[in-house]
């Protein structure tokens, strides 16, 4: 293991990989790639956001609640961690919040000890136990004190941002000081692009966690689509074993 290190692209060299970094370059024969998204923060492209002059921010920049004391704050975004911030900044700030869709809220009862054990029937191929997908908004003590005050009533999602706020498409207006996108991430793959020049959009092809167009590139953690239950540890741990163990048979000269 080598830290801090930063990969700047893996590129073919013949019949093995070549990986060149900020401390070095190496050759290997497979590769795995597991560089998740915290550092792809995703803002959709919602007409006039260049107009707005107010401040914009993604939930990775959010800090403290207290940086919008006093000021009127649109929340974007209907899963957990919008939840939590409207539930936060709605105690200090007049706050908005608005989601693509009806945002859902999981019962009181339902706390991570409930999510493992679902994301653990999933990912063996049972059922979800009546508990919704990731997306649904977990109850915890912010968010249910923020519905005992009443303030857990999200609006459709805009039509566009104006200099001084938000529009809908029905012409509706609201003024604003703040919008916080809490819009989710997207997977950093920009390392891949010499191997995989569509890897640049988020997404590539894989059978398993296995590159169809270089199989000796490997994807772990970037969502649903590299395996099941991913956003726990029981879900990333088994499929990381699987695919440590389809490499080690490879390797062995028996796949």
């Amino acid at each position: 293991m080598r830290r801090p290190v930063r990969v700047r692209e893996v590129r073919r060299a013949g019949d093995r990989l070549t990986v060149e970094t900020d401390d070095g370059t190496w050759s290997a024969r497979y590769v795995i790639s597991a560089t998740g998204t915290w550092e792809c923060p995703y803002v959709p492209d919602i007409p006039g956001r260049e107009q707005f002059a107010g401040r914009q921010l993604h939930t990775v920049h959010y800090t403290s609640p207290e940086d919008f004391r006093g000021q009127r704050v649109v929340v974007v975004g209907g899963g957990n961690s919008a939840a939590q911030i409207l539930a936060e900044v709605s105690r200090v700030a007049e706050a908005t919040w608005v989601t693509l869709r009806p945002p859902q809220l999981m019962p009181d009862d339902v706390n991570g000890r409930v999510l493992f054990g679902v994301a653990t029937r999933k990912a063996s191929g049972g059922a979800g136990g009546g508990v919704s997908d990731r997306g649904d908004i977990v109850m915890v003590p912010s968010v249910r004190e923020g519905r005992d005050r009443g303030i857990l009533h999200a609006r459709p999602v805009f039509a566009r941002l104006t200099a001084r706020g938000v529009r809908w498409a029905d012409g509706a207006a609201e003024a604003c000081d703040a919008v916080i996108w809490c819009t989710g991430f997207r997977p950093n793959l920009t390392h891949l692009a010499p191997l995989l020049p569509g890897s640049r959009r988020g997404k590539v092809a894989i059978e398993g966690t296995r590159s169809v167009d270089e199989p000796r590139l490997y994807l772990l953690g970037y969502g649903d689509w590299t395996g099941s239950a991913l956003a726990t540890l029981v879900g990333a741990g088994r499929t990381a074993k699987a695919t440590v163990a389809d490499i080690a048979a490879r390797l062995r000269g028996s796949p």
